[in-house]
């Protein structure tokens, strides 16, 4: 293997090691195997190219081009020119495709669900860098500033992932920039020739292992790396190092303070609903009366900035026992205490502890902090649900609507924050809001109202396909379309509240489960959901249930009009209400009130199936990639295989007088093609002064120019006639010097068809249809024989 070839598979190796860092932050590692078979194209276009040879320049702009076809191929294929040139189209595509990607990742804590934008992120993000490294390590030989993106890539991953298999990434991270790091030097060391390892090798090991030079780099590599590791848990101060059993905090200790950070728990919550089949998350075991309000509150989200909601940064503190009556309860809401008992399934690892609203007392195992204005609990580094039992005290607020509708005003400080609305949020959801609510007399007839008309009375569908869409646009969207799910509805709800001046925020959690014949009640992945909570004096943040089919409506916010006829309150919401409603036109004859019931004609089955996020398969990638690089390549096989030919028939000069000759006619032959691609065909009847001195007429050449046609016609003379032709030097120049004559006077049409569509390329038809004859050749010369027929004699 040569040293180039060997520093092209480091630079990619080196790529891919640098990108398994990335693997814990999604749920999925099918990305990786797209990621690897997109970098191995990516460089082999930059080794073909550099073997053509373009400039360096031009290989990274013919590898970058070549990247952009190979993201369009696997992400926007359908958005595409035939399905692979990327038009206008197709970069809108992508670019939204990215900005989804971006709300991903600040809505889905790590792992994340592998959406198409994250995907598009990752791999994308892989490719970037892979050609940073490959332009650096190969293209321009200096593999040691190659380091600047793998550890960029690396320090990305490293800030976001947490887990006990940091040190594995950092490992082969390391070890794949030394793996580079080793094949420049073994390139570079074989620059002098053979390298001298000062000792002599035993009989039959003459040849073959790494040069002395070389092995002493592995080991100093080696000893880094270990001192890497190792040393740092000699060193207190620094914590245990890259093998430390420290994990992510969010505190100081059980009794101090610390924050919590504004991430997005909305983890897998559309991936849940759309589950192929439903999986228990939560057994739950309650004296409550009614189970049908004993929604499981994971965290709130009050931080609103146009586009999504997520929980604003909070001061978190040791967990009180009991817990604090909540802001804004009076002593005259009629109210319940209940407990309730919650066991997490092995498998499920939620960083906050699912808990009814509001708590009052939590006996919990483990490292836990609390947040007060949330009220909610947050493990502790590193601490989970995953296989947890705990106990909740919790309290079953009742108030009546009269209490709600004579609520008086909040605080200024609370009414300020919870009313805030960013200025991109579209005048229309205002305008909606007012125009929903008009004639109420009161926040709580306006809240009222604004549930009424999502839940039953706006002809919006519950649709769990429906993307959650981005931007400032989206709820604006949502409201035209009418179709989405609880995310949807708790964001436009909690959002046009604001702009009626009521206190909104956005919960998180889980609807009542189905009960189970022992007693319990089973919580599924598809009663993941989301609600709005509205403030209101006196008593505090309260539910509402703007979703159509889903939990179940407060029983303050009831009509008992026989329009809003509700499900019997003591029925828990099924499992099963996770899937699409039927189409608009279809649910037009079904009054609200059976809507809601979910006594409409249900769906195809086919609408409930689970979105893969995972992309084409990976055969269907490496097809369309295989074919992507013949359309690409295919155009542009004669220009690659004429600059290949001019560059071994002009790099030969020098080598002595046993070579002179071979490399005299190769000058001469590329003289006659460049010709023959700006128009002159070539005509071997006639001699080579002949055949110069029709070159120069034809081509129109100043006189500096036809005397290097006519000296490399003489030096053909020389070859062909003479006894002992001697060496001419600076045959390759004169090639050169007449080919840039013949570009000078030549059109710009006939320099772009020299160039582009060399005519000389027939000669790599005729050499394969020698080849092919050739091969016939030999393949019947193999046959046996046929045998002739024997005489019998009688």
């Amino acid at each position: 293997m040569s040293g180039r070839t060997r520093l092209e598979l480091s630079a990619a190796v080196a790529t891919l090691l640098a990108a398994c860092a990335l693997l814990p932050l999604v749920g999925s590692s099918r990305w990786i195997m797209q990621a690897a078979l997109l970098v191995a194209v990516q460089s082999a276009t930059g080794a073909a190219a550099r073997r053509v040879p373009l400039p360096r320049p031009l290989t990274v702009l013919v590898q970058a081009l070549v990247t952009l076809v190979l993201l369009t191929l696997v992400f926007a294929r359908g958005h595409a020119l035939a399905g692979l040139v990327p038009g206008p189209d197709a970069f809108r595509y992508l670019v939204d495709l990215l900005q989804q990607g971006a709300d991903d990742v600040s809505r889905y804590a790590t792992p994340a669900p592998l959406t198409d934008g994250i995907r598009l992120m990752l791999v994308g993000g892989v490719l970037v860098i892979g050609l940073l490294v490959d332009a650096l390590a190969v293209t321009f030989r200096s593999a040691a500033p190659a380091g600047l993106p793998l550890l960029a890539l690396y320090s990305v991953a490293a800030g976001l992932a947490t887990g006990d298999w940091d040190w594995l990434w950092f490992v082969l991270a390391a070890a794949g920039y030394l793996m580079l790091l080793l094949a420049e030097g073994r390139g570079r060391l074989s620059q002098w020739g053979r390298v001298f390892s000062g000792a002599a090798r035993p009989p039959g090991r003459e040849s073959g292992g790494a040069p002395a030079p070389v092995r002493t780099g592995r080991r100093i590599g080696a000893l880094a790396l270990g001192v890497a590791l190792v040393v740092p848990l000699a060193l207190p101060a620094m914590d245990g190092g890259l093998l430390g059993p420290a994990g992510p905090g969010v505190g100081g200790g059980v009794g101090g303070g610390g924050t919590i950070s504004a991430v997005n728990p909305l983890v897998s919550l559309r991936d849940s609903l759309n589950v192929d089949q439903d999986r228990t998350v939560l057994s739950l075991r309650t004296n409550a009366a009614d189970a049908s309000d004993l929604y499981l509150r994971i965290v709130s989200l009050d931080d609103f900035d146009g586009t999504t909601w997520k929980p604003s940064q909070r001061h978190i503190v040791g967990v009180p026992d009991p817990l604090p009556t909540p802001a804004g309860l009076s002593g005259d809401v009629r109210r319940a205490e209940i407990t309730t008992t919650v066991s997490a399934a092995d498998w499920y690892a939620q960083d906050w502890l699912p808990m009814p609203y509001p708590p009052s007392g939590v006996r919990v195992k483990g490292n836990w902090r609390y947040e007060p204005v949330g009220m909610t609990l947050v493990g502790d580094h590193g601490q989970n649900t995953r296989g947890l039992s705990y106990e909740v005290r919790s309290l079953d607020v009742q108030p009546t609507a009269a209490q709600l509708a004579d609520a008086p005003n909040p605080s200024g400080a609370l009414k300020h924050e919870y009313t805030e609305v960013p200025r991109s949020l579209p005048e229309i959801v205002g305008i909606t809001a007012r125009a929903v609510t008009d004639g109420a007399a009161n926040h709580y007839e306006q809240a009222v109202k604004l549930q009424d008309w999502f839940a039953l009375d706006g002809g919006f569908q519950y649709d769990t396909r429906v993307e959650v869409g981005t931007g400032s646009q989206a709820i604006a969207k949502f409201l035209k379309d009418k179709r989405g799910f609880c995310v949807h509805f708790s964001f436009a709800m909690a959002a046009m509240a604001r702009t009626l001046g009521i206190p909104a925020r956005v919960a998180v959690g889980f609807a009542p489960g189905a009960p189970q014949g022992d007693g319990t009640l089973a919580v599924g992945l598809k009663d993941a959901h989301a609600w709005p909570e509205l403030y209101f004096e006196g008593v505090g943040w309260t539910r509402f249930e703007p979703t159509p089919t889903r939990g179940t409506l407060p029983q303050y916010t009831r009509s008992d009009t026989p329009d809003t006829s509700l499900p019997n309150p003591t029925a828990p919401s099924p499992s099963a209400s996770a899937a699409p409603s039927a189409s608009a036109p279809a649910s037009t004859a079904c009054p609200p009130a059976q809507r809601r019931l979910r006594e409409c004609p249900s769906p195809s089955a086919q609408a409930a199936l689970p979105v893969d996020g995972g992309g084409p398969r990976w055969w269907a990638v490496a097809a369309w990639t295989l074919g992507g690089a013949v359309v690409v390549v295919l155009p542009l096989l004669p220009l690659l295989w004429r600059r290949r030919a001019r560059s071994v028939r002009l790099g030969a000069h020098g080598r002595g007088a046993a070579d002179a000759a071979p490399h005299t006619l190769a000058v001469w032959r590329e003289l006659t093609d460049t010709a023959w691609d700006f128009g002159i065909p070539p005509d071997d009847s006639q001699t080579p002064r002949k055949a110069a001195a029709r070159i120069v007429r034809l081509g129109r050449l100043d006189p500096v120019t036809a005397e290097s046609v006519h000296r490399l016609a003489d030096a053909v003379e020389q070859v062909l006639y003479a006894p002992r032709p001697r060496p001419v030097a600076g045959l390759a120049e004169d090639a050169r010097r007449a080919a840039a004559g013949l570009g000078a006077t030549a059109s710009r049409t006939a320099r772009l068809r020299a160039a582009l569509a060399p005519r000389s390329a027939a000669r790599l038809v005729w050499a394969l249809a020698d080849r092919w004859s050739a091969l016939r050749s030999r393949t019947e010369a193999l046959r046996p024989p046929p045998r002739r027929p024997s005489r019998q004699q009688g």
